[in-house]
């Protein structure tokens, strides 16, 4: 009677084979993750808008005519004056205490008007005047018809 051998050879891989794909996986995931949020960082600060009311841009010391600065405050009433021949907008933005003047060359937003919560982007001039670059009116939270 003859005896029938087989040997079975098992050819696996080596251990260390799946290790290192876990770990490329792992450092691969963690550079996505990082470069995802570094991205939602970058593009959100400069969504956020800062700015200070016009009594603080006059209490401040650090802020002096000549620096940028972002005001925010509201258009005080009957202080509007748009001069057609230079296109230039002068009005007041004030706050409890405080109103500078502020004078304003460009592209007036739709929704300016008396009343209205801004903010504006510029420099103080050595005169008190500010002199803006930008202007942002901003929106209602509620949207009323006008009549």
């Amino acid at each position: 009677m003859a005896t029938n051998t087989q040997s079975r050879v098992m050819v696996s891989k080596p251990k260390g084979s799946s290790l290192i794909k876990k770990k490329k996986f792992i450092v691969g995931g963690a550079i996505v993750l990082v470069a995802i949020a570094y991205l939602m960082y970058s593009s959100m600060e400069g969504a956020t808008l800062y700015y200070l009311t016009p009594t603080e841009l006059l209490n401040r010391s650090d802020v002096t005519a000549g620096t940028d600065v972002r005001v925010g405050g509201i258009v005080v009433d009957g202080t509007v004056n748009f001069e057609n021949s230079t296109r230039t907008l002068s009005f007041t933005v004030g706050d409890d205490q405080t109103q500078i003047p502020v004078v304003y060359k460009g592209i007036i937003p739709d929704t300016f008007k008396e009343g209205i919560d801004v903010i504006v982007e510029g420099k103080l001039t050595p005169q008190g005047v500010f002199d803006a670059g930008t202007l942002l009116a901003k929106c209602p939270s509620k949207y009323v018809p006008e009549v």
